[in-house]
């Protein structure tokens, strides 16, 4: 395998950034990871219209969002999940957001590849925008299947911490939680930015600490600040140079330890304030991997 030069390697080797195809990039390397998350594009840029901090705005997010039918949405999740596929450990998750625009050919393609999908999450926004033409209901969720790689091979799952925080009650498949806050935007905004909120309750519940972490559609990394910020570690893979730009700033604004605490702070789905800076100062240190392969 040829070397890869990453588009950016923070100095705590905890956080990589890799600039091209994803497509292109996996067959490149070796690395296995304990866990990905995949924002995939939802196709849904359709040249609608949506409301967004109460402007009319257009619902396009750039040309890598456009739909080309049924078979290309099918075609083109089932090659991306196979080469996930190949760089899961064995007994690795992968956690997948869509809507209606693409998550059921997501999931048809996770059983086909024999993935084991384990909850189908609901995402319910505290603050979804309006619905502009009025003549249906406001679309206030998100979904993301939760699946592991092999069908007889035990996942991380951890239970405790999740019925801790849901008032000491098992964790529905429901999650309330918001959408992001101005403070998340603090190195300009990616079009499809997922909430730390989100991506810190799915990596506290199917990671342990020092455990490696995918995420092929990187975008503005929040999936790789989440990870960092709960000392996991982290690779990102974009196409769009724009993105790599803002995931790298993200990463160095984290750098500074008093906006890293702030932030922790921030994180909603805690019963108390303090709960997630007590959990990661108990949470058993498990040694990974520390130099990653690529």
């Amino acid at each position: 395998m040829s070397k890869i030069e990453p588009y950016f390697k923070s100095n705590d080797k905890k956080f990589y950034l890799l600039h091209g195809d994803t497509m292109d990039i996996l067959p490149k390397f070796e690395h296995k990871f304990d866990m990905v998350f995949a924002d995939p594009p939802y196709f849904l840029s359709n040249n609608g219209k949506t409301v967004e901090n109460g402007k009319i705005v257009s619902v396009n997010k750039g040309n890598w969002d456009k739909s080309h039918g049924f078979e290309y949405i099918n075609n083109f999740n089932r090659k991306w999940l196979s080469l996930v596929r190949d760089k899961m450990k064995e007994n690795a998750t992968i956690w997948i957001s869509g809507t209606m625009h693409n998550i059921f050919s997501v999931g048809q393609i996770l059983t086909e590849l024999d993935f084991k999908i384990l909850n189908i999450i609901t995402w319910q926004k505290t603050n979804p925008p309006p619905n502009f033409s009025c003549r249906y209901f406001t679309h206030s969720t998100e979904q993301i299947i939760w699946a592991r790689k092999n069908e007889k091979v035990p996942h991380y799952f951890n239970y405790e911490l999740m019925k801790e925080l849901n008032d000491d009650k098992q964790m529905k498949d429901v999650w309330t939680l918001p959408a992001i806050a101005p403070w998340e935007k603090s190195c300009t905004k990616h079009p499809t930015q997922k909430p730390l909120s989100v991506l810190t309750r799915i990596i506290l519940a199917s990671t342990e600490q020092n455990t490696w972490i995918l995420d092929p559609f990187t975008g503005s990394s929040t999936t790789g600040i989440a990870a960092n910020l709960l000392n996991r570690r982290f690779l990102g893979i974009d196409l769009e140079q724009e993105y790599l730009e803002i995931s790298k700033n993200r990463k160095l604004e984290i750098e500074n330890p008093k906006i890293s605490s702030e932030y922790k702070s921030k994180i909603q789905g805690f019963q108390v304030k303090q709960q997630l800076e007590i959990f990661l100062a108990q949470e058993p240190s498990v040694e990974y991997l520390t130099e990653i392969k690529i």
